[in-house]
């Protein structure tokens, strides 16, 4: 194993990056080298160093219940969005379709804790459904999960008990701000709509509708200022029983609406 001293310098070396918790991270970089490499192990401590993210340095997240291979090309699953697994969870639903679907980790961990679902995970860029691919077959669930290429909709058929989404809602004045592992490093599609954080909302709660079965669900992440505003896109599209669910650190992340339950839509 990678020697306490060497795991010392990286620490060192990390700290000096100005990165938080350099110790711990250093430690964890030490795990995933193999026994005394002790040159993969520095050239992953001086990766990280230039502020690329540690789920890239490692080439995985832990999310949920599951590992998640990771990569340039999706967003890193943070924790905050398990407030909308959870929140999912709390109901049954047979057929769920994940707009933005990324890494896959939203639908994956969906399907893998409702054993008898089936889901359609969607995405606009082919470098994220290849790695939402690759984490279907990790956790073996080629048989209930599909991916595809899609400008949200587009390319979607039929009606779902369930439609969730973690769309691009950072508004572009605020992309500055952004930590650079975050701002450097994460697809900008994926982060920003490149105007006031609420595009992707729109576009999705208006035609939601057509893709509910009654009384099925739409769930959105959200960003902690814009519950209000998600809140009143769903009740413009006739959606039910809209409320907002914190996360684990209080803060408003996720909004629900319900189709009607005697509304009929277009089956498409």
């Amino acid at each position: 194993m990678i020697s306490d001293a060497l795991v010392r310098e990286g620490a060192a070396i990390l700290a000096d990056a100005g990165i938080p918790d350099a110790v711990r991270e250093a430690r964890v970089i030490s795990r995933t080298v193999k026994q005394e490499d002790t040159a993969t192990f520095m050239v992953r401590i001086r990766l990280r160093a230039t502020r690329v993210p540690l789920s890239h340095v490692l080439g995985y997240r832990d999310f949920y219940e599951h590992r998640f291979a990771v990569s340039k090309d999706v967003l890193d699953p943070r924790p905050d969005t398990e407030a909308l697994i959870i929140a999912a969870l709390e109901a049954p639903f047979e057929r769920v379709l994940d707009l933005g679907t990324g890494s896959g980790c939203i639908l994956l961990s969906l399907l893998s804790t409702q054993k008898s679902a089936q889901g359609i995970g969607t995405d606009i860029s082919d470098a994220a459904l290849a790695v939402a691919t690759r984490n279907r077959t990790q956790l073996d669930l080629a048989g209930r999960a599909s991916f595809s290429k899609s400008d949200w909709f587009e390319a979607v058929e039929g009606t779902f008990d369930l439609i969730v989404s973690n769309p691009p809602y950072i508004a572009a004045a605020e992309m500055d701000d952004l930590q650079p592992e975050v701002r450097l490093h994460e697809p900008r599609i994926a982060l920003t709509d490149e105007a006031d954080g609420l595009t992707c909302y729109r576009k999705i709660t208006a035609e939601a509708p057509n893709y509910l079965k009654p009384n099925g669900r739409l769930m959105f992440e959200i960003g902690p200022t814009q519950a209000a505003a998600v809140q009143a896109m769903m009740q413009d599209a006739g959606l039910e029983r809209i409320r907002v669910v914190p996360d684990l650190d209080g803060r408003d992340r996720v909004v629900i609406g319900y189709q009607p339950a005697n509304t009929e839509k277009f089956q498409r």
